[in-house]
């Protein structure tokens, strides 16, 4: 049985996309370790089928958070026998590097997004330069990796010749009944960071007769809270803070649109395919969405969302509304998503995720 080591920066018990990955690959065959950082107030690790391990840090935010992350986990990787290793974006990827070079096993980069354009990288030039050199110095020494969207893989290709395969970050197809919806609340799920548009969305609030829900955490939590307090939208705009994946699926499932908002800041938003977007989509949950490429392209196929190129909060209260009153385009999008997930589902995913690790070993 082959031995493989993944890692990520976060917290491993809301880390949906991990989660389907290291069980497939188990279920695959493969005998899976999962690496994440321990926080102040982590909550005790979920049973997974694959073995999990935290790593405490004594810094917790910063550049200095970054550095001892990456010094402990390649200390842990010298220590311990594994086949293969897979780094997950570009914060884990040098540790991952030496230790595949020192032990001569294979590397795998797992390029969730453009790292160095996300707004919080590509708007700070020193931190921009940073990442930047290790992106340069590292990916084109990873010649197996995949990606979320063929965009993402061409530009891969363009800087760093490399040819990485595209495995979707989609759900796992469950049967789902969609519930009588009394409370008409709008759901964003995910990251509360930096060019989620929430500049925008917060004050679109004040024109919008249904609650925003925001479940999840992030570099923006803080700003984002004192936009709500500063409009007076605490009655409006609540905040559930990180929600585990079982208890988020029923909050999706219960809500009555979502939102998928990014700024065109960078071309990691402009060529993203955020997980939430699917995770609505499997839901039955019509959503509002920017229209950036990969979604366009989804929603020409199958009609599940309103898309908007304006992230003025005028405009997004108007979009918004639209999903709340318009019953009959409400229900044509509802509709579209229930078929939409048959097609575009983990179970589809997983074979191209199984037959690349199968064609590295």
């Amino acid at each position: 049985m082959k031995r493989l080591i993944l890692a990520v920066t976060n917290d491993l018990n809301y880390d949906q996309r991990m989660i389907r990955i290291c069980t497939s690959l188990t279920e695959g065959g493969y005998s899976v370790t999962l690496i994440g950082r321990q926080f102040t107030g982590s909550p005790a690790l979920v049973p997974r089928p694959f073995r999990q391990k935290r790593l405490s840090c004594f810094f917790r935010t910063g550049k200095l958070s970054y550095l001892e992350y990456n010094l402990r986990l390649f200390f842990y990787l010298l220590l311990i026998r594994t086949d293969g290793v897979c780094a997950i974006d570009l914060d884990t990827i040098l540790p991952f590097y030496f230790i595949s070079k020192l032990k001569s096993i294979p590397r795998v980069y797992d390029a969730h997004e453009l790292f160095c354009e996300m707004k919080e990288v590509v708007t700070r030039p020193r931190i921009y330069k940073i990442w930047k050199w290790v992106e340069r110095y590292t990916v084109p020494k990873f010649k197996h990796g995949y990606t979320v969207n063929d965009a993402i893989a061409e530009e891969f290709h363009r800087l760093y010749q490399v040819n990485y395969e595209v495995v979707r970050n989609v759900p796992v197809l469950y049967p789902i009944t969609i519930p009588d919806k009394p409370e008409k609340y709008i759901l964003y799920q995910g990251a509360v960071n930096e060019g989620r548009s929430f500049e925008t969305l917060i004050p679109a609030m004040q024109w919008v007769n249904a609650q925003l829900i925001i479940c999840g955490d992030g570099n923006f939590m803080q700003t984002a809270q004192e936009l709500v307090n500063g409009y007076g939208l605490t009655d409006k705009v609540i905040f559930k803070g990180r929600v585990l994946p079982a208890e988020l699926r029923q909050y999706t499932l219960q809500a009555w649109a979502g939102v998928t908002l990014f700024e065109n800041n960078g071309m990691n938003n402009y060529h993203s395919l955020g997980n939430r977007f699917f995770d609505y989509m499997h839901a039955g949950l019509p959503q509002l969405c920017v229209n950036y490429p990969a979604y366009k392209e989804i929603n020409n196929k199958y009609n599940i969302a309103v898309l908007t190129n304006d992230l003025r909060s005028e405009t997004l209260a108007e979009r918004l509304n639209e999903l709340l009153n318009n019953k009959n385009l409400y229900y044509q999008l509802q509709q579209n998503c229930l078929q939409a997930r048959e097609a575009i589902n983990w179970q589809q995913e997983e074979k191209k995720l199984l037959a690349f690790y199968k064609n590295i070993f």
